[in-house]
């Protein structure tokens, strides 16, 4: 593409680099649009996140994702063929909390290799990210977008098309004073929290599953982290000291109740639990609290779009929730701009 074309292609910025803004850069980048992705942590990935430290690493996100609709299931391949997702097959049960029973494959659950952020990573080697921006402002000039973050300031650059792929409560303090009806959209979804346990163990836990879905009780799911396909202890390529890991996701209802809670006090409360699932207390935790991890009702509408500010929406708020929903979501409106 020469110069002259260059400076026809329309620059859209996108502020979210979770799985439904790449999801939505990938294919305006492949259509050859220019995009930039904004995304205030230091990395890529939102909820198909992993901990990472010398001795241990852990998917405290997201923890699988399922392929049932054709379009993402032919990315899912990709990401296989690149060798950066692979099948999890574990043993599965589910727990009242008193009871257990054997909980049956019904469908295909898939994992990143070697954690579960590597299919973002993989999405976000061609693009252009500004990692470690918080977007805390945009305005509108002369039919452009112009952010603002709270590290640069303003950013002189303008763009043709702004995408928001976050949750909806930070889109609607930003939309709020330029697009009062997706300000009011994103406002019609109630989004919770969830608090995540990273635990490490110096010994392997005697237990009869390596994931466990658990009804009636503060935690909700339970999974033996080190065993999924490609983990080590973490930057430690030696794998000396190398430790067992497994995370606990507590539910939702309880995770909001306690979202201000001091994180040991959370800890202490979750261990309690997974002790009396069987676990035992590992030689080391951390916690980690989501504040946006799950809506109390999706909404099915895919991604939104306004056509006359060139301003749009996309994440698995809109989408009926889950690592494909967000996919999707992204996808679709990157489509319907394209």
């Amino acid at each position: 593409m020469n110069q002259i074309d260059m400076n026809q292609v329309k620059h859209i910025a996108i502020i979210g680099a979770g799985i439904s803004g790449l999801a939505c850069a990938s294919a305006l980048n492949d259509a050859g649009y220019r995009v930039t992705v904004f995304e205030k942590s230091k990395g890529v990935s939102g909820r198909l996140s992993t901990r990472v430290t010398k001795h241990w690493q852990c998917d405290h996100g997201a923890q699988y994702f399922t392929a049932d609709d054709s379009r993402f299931a032919l990315e899912v391949k990709r990401w296989q063929q690149a060798g950066v997702a692979d099948l999890w097959q574990p043993r599965l049960q589910v727990s009242d909390g008193l009871n257990f029973s054997e909980k049956p494959s019904t469908k295909n659950r898939y994992i990143g290799v070697p954690g579960n952020n590597s299919p973002a990573k993989f999405l976000a080697q061609r693009l252009n990210i500004q990692a470690n921006t918080t977007i805390n402002k945009i305005e509108r000039h002369a039919n452009k977008w112009q952010l603002i973050s709270t590290e640069q300031g303003i950013n002189s650059q303008l763009f043709d098309a702004l995408i928001l792929a976050i949750p909806a409560p930070q889109a609607q303090v930003l939309l709020i004073e330029r697009a009062p009806a997706f300000a009011t959209l994103a406002s019609s979804v109630k989004m919770r929290g969830c608090w995540t346990l990273m635990c490490q163990y110096n010994n392997q836990l005697k237990l009869p599953f390596d994931g466990l879905f658990i009804n009636n009780n503060l935690l909700s799911w339970i999974a033996r982290d080190s065993l999924k396909k490609g983990r080590t202890c973490g930057t430690n390529t030696n794998h000396i000291n190398q430790t067992e890991t497994w995370v606990l996701h507590a539910e939702s209802e309880w995770s909001e109740a306690h979202i201000e809670d001091a994180p040991d006090d959370v800890a202490s409360l979750m261990l309690d639990a997974f002790v009396h699932l069987g676990g035992e207390v590992p030689a080391a935790f951390t916690a980690h609290r989501w504040r946006y991890a799950d809506c109390l009702d999706y909404l099915d509408i895919g991604y939104a779009w306004d056509n006359d500010l060139q301003l749009g929406l996309c994440g698995d708020w809109l989408n009926g929730g889950k690592v494909q929903g967000a996919w999707l979501s992204g996808h679709l409106l990157a489509h319907k701009i394209i």
